[in-house]
Formats: structure tokens, C-alpha cells, sequence
């Protein structure tokens, strides 16, 4: 505020200092900062931004009005406030300023034009477009006007609305709504249920330090209902801790209400001449609101009935009849014109609504026009990009369908040639003039060739078909690695060889290569161990050797042509299904053997298609 003196940017914060003096009821600065703004505005060109300035200042001192009794000034400062605030920029607060104007009129018992207003600024929040939460004050406002109406199903209806929001309030919105709900069942002499609102709303403003009026207000109110069910020690207590602050503040209406709750407690616990003492200090107000003197009076005809002043008790009598009769016909008078505004006001915004209608239907017809225009369009270029989409299929379909006919033509050349049933027959001719030890080994080698051409024809096999024939390969590939090569498939108990199924030779190839490339030329032990253990959603396989791990510069390295068909194979594969094989290859630390080695992993997902 010190570097930007005497601007526009200056008095706005100033305007945030005088809502923070309001909140705290700091009265006395709130009004010397009232009067330093409306010299700035007074003195200053009109632009858009000083008529927020304005709004905001004029608003701030109808709050200052409100909190001082006098609510016919607030009126007209609310309303100065928001004709500024429409020649300014920030429309958003409008219906802030409307809900205090409504305030105001209910304040002065104009509960007609207040409900008005508070409709208007229900419109005003839909016009903009603000959320639910900012139209809290608003219908907690309209169940005020409706309870002060007796009109409790409305009342009921708009508390309610507001009920619903109850976590996004502020503080003083939650005690706004706590009190004020607690007063409606107070008319309608549920003073229990009143209770427990006043209690929830004393226990809310009690942890705020700056709702010092708030908490009184509640406690005030609280006491009254204590004095309706005949608990004078509980009203007393709430008496003693709001009254010196009322006093202090020298509210008129409030020091009415609690002049009038000392003449019930006085009565209540029979001391007439407590009563009395009260009635001689007590002043009435001009302007006092109505249900206050109502109350008043009847407690006034209970007094002298037990002085024994009966004219004048029947006087008092006399007085409240009329007095009701005058609030009965108001209540009437005004729920007719609270009829007549909502009439209106809805006449007008139906007239609005049948002219956007008219508009809205010119719009469409010419969106019309032009939707069938672009849906030929659209149509003419889908017809053309699916005759596209259609032939390349077909072209796609007509290639593939050829490379197989090639495919089937080359298998069928190589059949043709040298049949592998011809060879298999010969040496099996051959094993016949052999000796034990040589046929059983030459009978070995038929079964790993006869079975490795039926392998390679199939897709996918069975975890039995795929040990069996790695069996039979490291039992032929025993003598030229010598004894000092041992190999162990442990396969665990849950595992039912026969009903896992993997792609073929996926075992085979790893274990082939790690004979070949790592331990075929190794000094020492030579060791192959495959491990196949459950996991919760598949099966987990794993190769492991001894023969120093995998390095891409190594002499013994392979071309790598069985792993790619591995590799191929399974992205084929994988692109069908959900849940892919996984696999790794990666050198591992034997710490048993202080040695390295390279694994192979495979995870086989259960449920996996095969299908392609």
C-alpha cells in the first residue's frame, strides 16, 4: 500500500482493510475508512475499475449501517452499490450485493421485496454461471423471508437446498444458517429442536475469536429458549455471557430482547419485584421489530395477572390481539405481494425464454441446412475411404494368400527331394547289424531327428514334449562334454507337465546354445540346471549355465538365429493376447560356485491362445 499511495490499487486494499474491520467489529476505523475512500472516489475521474471501488465502498458501509440498527441507510447504500457495481468490471459479486439489499428489506419487515431480491440474485447466479455452493446465502435468506412469512413448507424447502452445501460453507454462513434455522422452529414453538441449532451454532462461532457477535447472537437466543421450557438456571447462564457485550454495543433491539428476557426469568422464578426494577429501567425503541413487542406483551399480561392488576393485564391483552391482527394482516398482505412479484418476475422471464426460443429455432434451421450439407459430405468421403480401406484389404489378402502358396510350393520341393522317413528307414536298416551300445545310441539320435522335424512342424507343444526331447539332446551331447557335465530339471509339484503348453523348441534352443557356446569349451564343472516353479498367474522357466555368462565379443558367440525364431515367435504371438510371454536373458553371480553364468527366463501367462 506504501509503494503504490494515493491510486486505485492503493484503495482497493484499503477496501480489504475495511472488510476486515466489519469482521472483527471494529466500527470506529471501519468508518474512518469508509470516509478516506469516498474522498478518493469523489475526487477522482470515473472510470470502470472506481465504480468496483464504489460498489465495494457503499457495500461495506450498508454493512456498517446493518451492524448499527439503522437498516433504511443500509438499504440505500446496498442499492447505490449495485448500480455502481453494473457500470464496473466484476460482475460476479453482484449477487453478494443483492443478498445484503434483500437483508435489508427483511430487516425493515419488507419481506416481500426482500424475497424479490433474493430471487433476482438466484437468476443473476445462473445468468453467470456460479456454482451451487454460492447460491447457499440465498436460500438460506429465502427460508428467513418465509419463516418470518409462517410459511414453513418453503421454508423447510429452501433450508434444506442450503443443507446440502453445509461443508463448503464459511463460518459465518454456517452460523447464518444454524441461528436462522433454529429461529424458524422457535416460531413455530418447537423449542427443543431450536435448541439444538442455537447450541450447534454457539459451538461453531466459539472457536472463531473474530465472531464475538455471532456467538452472543446465538447465545441470546439460546437463553429465550431455555425461558420457554422453564430452565431459568441454563437461560441465566447464557444471559450473564452475552449481555455485557449487547450493553457495550448499545443495540437497541438486542437490549429490548434481553429486557424482556429478564421480566420471564423474574417471572419464572416469582420474584415480582425483579420484574419490576426491569420494567422501570426498561426503554422501548422506536423501531422495534414486532415479534419482539409481541413477546413482551406476554409476558407483560403474565405480570400484572400476578399483581393483580387485571384491567391493566387486560389491557396488555387488548394490545396483543391487535397487535397480532396487524402481523397476521401484514403476513397476508405481504405473502400477496410476494405472489405477485414471483408472478411477475416469472411472466418476464418467460417472455425471455419464448423470444431465445424464437432465436434459438432460427439458429437450428440454418445449422440444419447446413448439417445436411456436411453430412452428404461426410457420407460421400466414408463411402470413398471405405472402397479405399476395402481394395487394400484385398490386395493385402491377395499377397498373403500368395507368399503361403510359395511357402507350400517350397516345403512340397524339399519333401520331394529326400524324404525324412526314406532316412530314418535306412539307419534304421543300418542299427540292425550294430551291437547294443552302438544301436542305443544310434537309436537315440533317430528319436532326437524324428522328433525334431515333428517339433518343428507345431506351434506350440506340451512342457512334457519339450523336456523329453531336451532329455534326450544333453544325454547324446553327454560324451563329447565328459563327465565332469551334470544337467537337473526340477519342475515344481503344482505343475502338471502334460497341461502346460508353450511355444515349440522354447526350452530347446536355450539349452542348445548354452551347450554349444558356453559349455562345450569350458575348463572344470560343467553345469545346466532348468528350473520350472508356479507363480500366482502363470508359470515361471528358467536356464541357467555356469559357462561364464553371456558377452557380445566372445569367439564362441552364436549367430543368434535360434533366438531370434524364439524371439519372433513370440511377438507374433503376443500381438493376439492380452497379457504377453515375457523374457529376459541376462548373466547372473553363482555365489555356490563363484561363478557367472547367463540365464534365460521365460513367464508364461496361463490362459494364453496359441492361435494365430
Amino acid at each position: 500500500m506504501q509503494q503504490c499511495n494515493d491510486s486505485l490499487v492503493y484503495y482497493n486494499y484499503l477496501a480489504v482493510a475495511l472488510k476486515t474491520c466489519l469482521s472483527s467489529y471494529d466500527i470506529d476505523s471501519a468508518r474512518l475508512l469508509v470516509r478516506q475512500i469516498e474522498e478518493y472516489v469523489r475526487r477522482t475521474p470515473a472510470t470502470p475499475g472506481l465504480a468496483d471501488l464504489q460498489s465495494e465502498c457503499s457495500n461495506m458501509k450498508g454493512n456498517l449501517f446493518a451492524r448499527t440498527g439503522h437498516m433504511d441507510s443500509a438499504e440505500y447504500c446496498f442499492r447505490d452499490s449495485y448500480e455502481q457495481r453494473q457500470q464496473g468490471t466484476k460482475m460476479e459479486v453482484l449477487p453478494d450485493i443483492l443478498i445484503n439489499l434483500a437483508d435489508a428489506c427483511n430487516r425493515q419487515g419488507k419481506l416481500d421485496r426482500g424475497a424479490y431480491w433474493y430471487r433476482r440474485a438466484l437468476l443473476l447466479c445462473d445468468s453467470l454461471g456460479l456454482l451451487t455452493a454460492q447460491k447457499v446465502p440465498i436460500y438460506y435468506g429465502l427460508a428467513q423471508v418465509y419463516s418470518s412469512l409462517r410459511v414453513f413448507d418453503l421454508c423447510d424447502h429452501y433450508y434444506d437446498l442450503a443443507l446440502r452445501s453445509y461443508s463448503q460453507m464459511l463460518p459465518f454462513e454456517k452460523h447464518f444458517y444454524l441461528n436462522n434455522r433454529g429461529t424458524s422452529y422457535y416460531f413455530r414453538g418447537d423449542y427443543r429442536t431450536a435448541t439444538s441449532y442455537f447450541k450447534q451454532a454457539v459451538a461453531l462461532t466459539a472457536a472463531y475469536p473474530d465472531m464475538n457477535y455471532e456467538l452472543n447472537l446465538s447465545r441470546i437466543n439460546l437463553a429465550d429458549c431455555f425461558l420457554r421450557l422453564s430452565l431459568p438456571d441454563s437461560a441465566t447462564k447464557y444471559l450473564s455471557l452475552c449481555e455485557p457485550f449487547f450493553r457495550a454495543m448499545k443495540d437497541s433491539s438486542a437490549l429490548y430482547y434481553l429486557d424482556t428476557q429478564h421480566i420471564q426469568l423474574a417471572l419464572l422464578r416469582k420474584d415480582l419485584s425483579e420484574a419490576t426494577r426491569v420494567l422501570d429501567r426498561a426503554v422501548t425503541p422506536s423501531d422495534i421489530d414486532p415479534d419482539l413487542i409481541h413477546i413482551r406483551n406476554r409476558y407483560l399480561r403474565q405480570y400484572y395477572n400476578e399483581l393483580g392488576d387485571y384491567r391493566t393485564a387486560y389491557y396488555y391483552l387488548e394490545k396483543d390481539q391487535r397487535l397480532d391482527d396487524s402481523i397476521r394482516n401484514e403476513r397476508i398482505r405481504m405473502r400477496i405481494a410476494d405472489m405477485t412479484l414471483r408472478y411477475q418476475q416469472d411472466s418476464t422471464l418467460m417472455a425471455h425464454r419464448l423470444l431465445l426460443q424464437e432465436q434459438h429455432t432460427e439458429v437450428l434451421k440454418l445449422r440444419q441446412t447446413q448439417f445436411v450439407v456436411l453430412a452428404f459430405g461426410f457420407l460421400a468421403l466414408l463411402i470413398a475411404y471405405f472402397v479405399y480401406v476395402y481394395n487394400k484389404k484385398k490386395r493385402a489378402l491377395l499377397l498373403v494368400e500368395s507368399r503361403r502358396t510359395v511357402s507350400t510350393l517350397r516345403l512340397e520341393n524339399i519333401r520331394n527331394r529326400l524324404s525324412p522317413h526314406f532316412i530314418f528307414n535306412i539307419l534304421n536298416q543300418e542299427m540292425t547289424d550294430l551291437d547294443d551300445v552302438r544301436k542305443k545310441k544310434f537309436s537315440s539320435l533317430v528319436k532326437l531327428m524324428r522328433r525334431n522335424l515333428e517339433l518343428a512342424e507345431q506351434l506350440r507343444v506340451t512342457l512334457a514334449e519339450e523336456l523329453d526331447f531336451v532329455r534326450t539332446y544333453l544325454e547324446l551331447e553327454q560324451r563329447s562334454l565328459g563327465s565332469r557335465f551334470s544337467y537337473q530339471i526340477t519342475i515344481a509339484s503344482a505343475i502338471n507337465p502334460e497341461q502346460v503348453t508353450l511355444p515349440s523348441m522354447l526350452i530347446q534352443i536355450p539349452v542348445e546354445n548354452a551347450v554349444k557356446h558356453a559349455l562345450k569349451d569350458k575348463e572344470g564343472d560343467r553345469l545346466l540346471w532348468i528350473t520350472i516353479v508356479d507363480s500366482p498367474k502363470g508359470v515361471d522357466i528358467r536356464i541357467t549355465d555356469n559357462g561364464g555368462g553371456y558377452r557380445s565379443n566372445s569367439v564362441r558367440r552364436g549367430t543368434g538365429t535360434g533366438l531370434k525364431v524364439i524371439m519372433q515367435t513370440i511377438q507374433i504371438l503376443n500381438q493376439k493376447n492380452r497379457e504377453a510371454i515375457d523374457v529376459s536373458v541376462r548373466n547372473v553371480l553363482l555365489e555356490e560356485y563363484g561363478e557367472t553364468g547367463c540365464q534365460v527366463a521365460y513367464y508364461l501367462p496361463k490362459y494364453y491362445d496359441y492361435t494365430i
